[in-house]
């Protein structure tokens, strides 16, 4: 009986206590809420140092520019102006020294050269007249192509061995063509007609 008489008041305090701790709860955290604030506003900063930044001008650094490519070299444009040819000269064969050209050593292909003696060198019965290509014409080429060429006992150009070109400016090819339109007189050994081999210089000049 006693245990359950000291029970009761228990009981009855309990919502009591309850809810005061409820209400003090509330009551501090609405204190806390107004005196925050204003307890921030009586902070002061003291001693506090200013930290001066300098700006400086970082010089640029310095780049070395690569030297340009070397140009390319022109290459010469066939021309449709019909007027070059009025400035074109090309040389005379010199028939009249004719004779005095002779065989020179065989060129570095020498199993297709072989000597043959002659008394009477070959002679052209006609002038060699090369066309000058139009390319080296407006490139300004110019020179003295060498040719050497076999000429066979009927006066026929039967083969032909640059000695001394001017490649890939179409010098070669147009000499080569004009020597082979070219009719000879054998050459002569001991008055009979033979077969050899001669160096034939063609000129090509512009003015």
């Amino acid at each position: 009986m006693l245990s359950g008489q000291a029970a009761l008041p228990v009981k009855y305090k309990y919502p009591i206590t309850i809810r005061l701790a409820t209400l003090g709860s509330v009551l501090i955290l609405i204190f806390t809420f107004l005196i925050y604030p204003r307890y921030l506003g009586l902070l002061e900063l003291e001693n506090v140092e200013l930290q001066e930044i300098l700006i400086e001008n970082i010089p640029q650094t310095q780049q070395i520019e690569r030297p340009p490519p070397p140009a390319r070299p022109s290459v010469p444009v066939e021309s449709e102006d019909e007027d070059i040819a009025d400035d074109l000269t090309i040389e005379e064969t010199d028939l009249d020294n004719f004779e005095a050209w002779d065989a020179p050593p065989p060129p570095p292909e020498g199993p297709r050269v072989k000597f043959i003696p002659y008394d009477d060198p070959p002679q052209p019965l006609s002038q060699i007249r090369p066309v000058y290509p139009e390319i080296a014409q407006e490139a300004g080429i110019e020179g003295t192509v060498v040719v050497q060429v076999f000429i066979d006992l009927r006066g026929r150009v039967k083969d032909t061995i640059i000695l001394k070109g001017i490649p890939n400016t179409g010098l070669d090819e147009a000499a080569i063509s004009a020597i082979r339109k070219t009719r000879f007189r054998p050459a002569r050994q001991r008055e009979r007609p033979v077969g050899v081999w001669i160096s034939i210089p063609v000129n090509f000049r512009l003015k």
